[in-house]
């Protein structure tokens, strides 16, 4: 049956055309095992009533003390309602601008975000993790899987990049299933052919590139080459300042030659390995965008205001970047002819190419996270227990403290 369904999913995407729209049909990627909350939900319980410990929490931050991250856990695990999860947001936020903000436990997170996702609430899971400064929301690789296949389920590929940009800005592109999903919904989304903002290219450009760097292969260079393109292209349009900030990327100005370094590479290699064809098309386009954008630009049809604004924008080494563009359209045609001449053009597209990768090997990759996942479980119930005996006991402490003090009042108070 799996069999089958992927067989007709590789089958309609060899059909896509240059990142054509077509393939956005419903489905998802990780294995029912995979997605499987039985070792979650197996852990061992600690009930709460959360109206108890939301008076709690209130009555501590009014007094100025910090609260536990045992106890923001146990507010995380015991939601049982959309509103609940509204209310963990709340004190999420509140206990990231405490004293104890450092402590937020890894199996918190995990909940957290497992939570919005049983109870309808994407859209929180997504906010914390965008605003994660804010939040202290920072998930492992399982948690980012989970998140991102639960949009791809939906064919929802642009929340999906929205996730793979938080995986990229935290580089946690460690595990072979994160690079295969990752790339996954970045194709997809391209293949819907969407209007993008600068900002938007730079972001997917970004996960392309650092995601790709991970795949050896014809999918991993073809995600390095329109990476690459797409940060050149900002690189171009708004100067490098604008390419770096924020990012984990190099400080250094030549994106778009990084791209054709990328294309040289594979033209000198031996072996099989390719470039996607309608990954050389839409760079092709994106450089003809950029030429027609510096023939404008040059052409002085731009007001005086535009002109001042863009000054402040780039540096004498941007412009001098920008005199390259002629130089690598040139060379791009050159390369992609000696490409093609070669047959180092795979005729399908990036995105049926990134689906073959994952039926070929997101299975074997699942198998090491699963047993991970075991493990990390169980150390996340050995800490936490450790953290309910600590507290029991500096309860007690402190109840014998006050015994003692009464105890000695009282002492006083007869002498």
């Amino acid at each position: 049956m799996a069999a089958s369904v992927w067989k007709r999913c590789v089958t309609a995407a060899v059909k896509v055309k240059c990142l054509s729209p077509s393939f956005s049909a419903r489905r998802w990627l990780l294995s029912a095992a995979y997605t499987d909350t039985k070792v979650w939900e197996a852990r061992e319980k600690d009930p709460q009533n959360l109206a108890v410990l939301a008076t709690t929490m209130d009555r501590t931050y009014d007094r100025n003390l910090p609260v536990s991250s045992l106890t923001v856990s146990r507010f995380v695990d015991n939601i049982s309602s959309r509103e609940e999860v509204d209310q963990a947001e709340y004190y999420l936020y509140k206990f990231r601008h405490s004293p104890n903000c450092w402590y937020l436990r890894d199996w918190t997170i995990h909940s957290w975000i497992r939570q919005c996702l049983k109870y309808g609430a994407r859209e929180k899971a997504l906010h914390t993790l965008k605003n994660k400064v804010q939040y202290g929301i920072f998930p492992d690789d399982f948690t980012f899987n989970l998140f991102i296949d639960s949009y791809i389920k939906d064919g929802d590929f642009k929340s999906a990049c929205s996730v793979v940009e938080e995986v990229m800005l935290q580089e946690a592109f460690n595990l072979p299933s994160t690079q295969i999903l990752s790339l996954y919904a970045l194709g997809s989304f391209l293949a819907t052919r969407p209007q993008l903002a600068v900002s938007e290219e730079r972001a997917l450009g970004a996960s392309l590139l650092i995601c790709g760097l991970k795949q050896d292969n014809t999918v991993g260079l073809s995600a390095q080459l329109l990476g690459n393109a797409l940060l050149g292209k900002v690189e171009m349009l708004k100067g490098i300042h604008a390419v770096f900030k924020g990012m984990p990327l190099f400080w250094s100005h030549g994106y778009l030659g990084r791209a054709l370094a990328v294309m040289e590479r594979v033209a000198a290699a031996s072996g099989d390995v390719k470039l996607s064809k309608d990954t050389l098309d839409y760079i092709n386009g994106l450089l003809q965008e950029l030429s027609s954008t510096s023939d404008s630009d040059s052409s002085g049809e731009e007001s005086a205001g535009e002109g001042e604004k863009k000054e402040d924008i780039v540096d004498e080494d941007d412009q001098a970047e920008q005199a390259k563009l002629p130089q690598y359209v040139s060379r791009f045609k050159e390369l992609s002819s000696q490409l093609e001449s070669q047959d180092k053009l795979d005729p399908a597209s990036f995105q049926a190419l990134v689906t073959t990768l994952a039926q070929q090997d997101l299975a074997a990759a699942e198998k090491p996270d699963l047993e991970q996942y075991k493990s990390r479980v169980q150390a996340w119930e050995s800490e936490n227990r450790q953290l309910i005996q600590r507290e029991k006991e500096m309860r007690e402490k402190a109840e014998q403290e006050k015994q003692e003090r009464l105890a000695a009042r009282a002492a006083a108070q007869q002498a």
